[in-house]
């Protein structure tokens, strides 16, 4: 099995157990269990959640092993394709015909945009000064995204979560990439580095706890939406990745992203997903 490959296959291992973390801390928001940092912490589901969170987040780390952040990060959409049978199964049902059509639009458009992001696996990391760089930028915009406490601040609180996600994969980058190379682990670099992936992993599940007291379809949406294109720009920007094939590559990514956009319009306005996810 080539790296690519490999890593396509952690990645889909990987939104299956984030699709299942997701739909346990929904169900425990609708429950009003998770009002509180206290409460969550002394909640057995939650604490349950959080292990799956982690599992996931150690298969994703190894996805970015092998493939480049381009590649890895609209794989993370699969979440909400497999967090829709579940939350159906859970609740007893079949999945409803514009679901299904969400899904294929969603796994059409990913497979667009996969085939020019599939370049060789990762060989750029980020310098210590880029990754404080990266973390103070990205935690400003968090702040600004959260400031206001309203009701309806869950998409905003869900922006916030794919931010601090996409973050903490290119730092998870730099460490899965710079330890695979032999190098020392307990550098300063490495060490610091770990450090705010572990602050941007925990901030990003809090932050989408707090998104999906309003229901799981439309916040888990947009997570996977804000994801990966956030994760892109920090690929081009810092990592010096690129999409293949010029502008034929160019063309196709567009044409993926607009199908996965509207696969996970059709996903968000199914009104039974939110609320069977919600039962699971």
């Amino acid at each position: 099995m080539n790296a690519t490959a490999l890593a396509v296959a952690l990645c889909l291992a990987s939104a299956v157990t984030y699709a299942a973390a997701a739909v346990a801390q929904e169900r425990l928001a609708r429950a009003a269990v998770a009002r509180t940092v206290g409460a969550l912490l002394g909640n057995g589901a939650w604490w349950w959640s959080a292990g799956l969170n982690a599992a996931a987040a150690l298969l994703h780390a190894a996805a970015l092993r092998y493939g480049p952040l381009t590649l890895v990060q609209p794989l993370g959409a699969l979440t909400l394709v497999a967090a829709v049978p579940l939350g159906a199964r859970g609740a007893g049902r079949r999945v409803a015909a514009t679901e299904w059509r969400g899904t294929l639009a969603t796994v059409a458009g990913l497979g667009l945009l996969l085939l020019p992001a599939s370049g060789p696996a990762p060989d750029d990391t980020l310098s210590l000064a880029e990754a404080l760089s990266l973390s103070g930028a990205t935690a400003a915009v968090i702040l600004l995204l959260t400031a206001r406490k309203d009701p309806r601040s869950g998409l905003r609180h869900a922006t916030a979560s794919g931010l601090a996600s996409a973050a903490a994969s290119a730092l998870t980058q730099t460490v899965a990439v710079a330890g695979g190379r032999g190098g020392d682990l307990l550098s300063a670099r490495v060490v610091a580095v770990a450090l705010l992936v572990v602050v941007f992993a925990v901030g990003g599940m809090l932050l989408s706890q707090r998104a999906y007291r309003g229901g799981l379809g439309a916040p888990l949406a947009v997570v996977n939406l804000s994801n990966p294109l956030a994760a892109a720009a920090i690929g081009m920007v810092l990592l010096g990745e690129r999409l293949q094939g010029g502008a034929l590559g160019l063309l196709l990514a567009v044409a993926g992203a607009l199908a996965a956009a509207r696969g996970v319009l059709l996903l968000t306005r199914t009104p039974t997903a939110g609320t069977a996810a919600a039962t699971a």
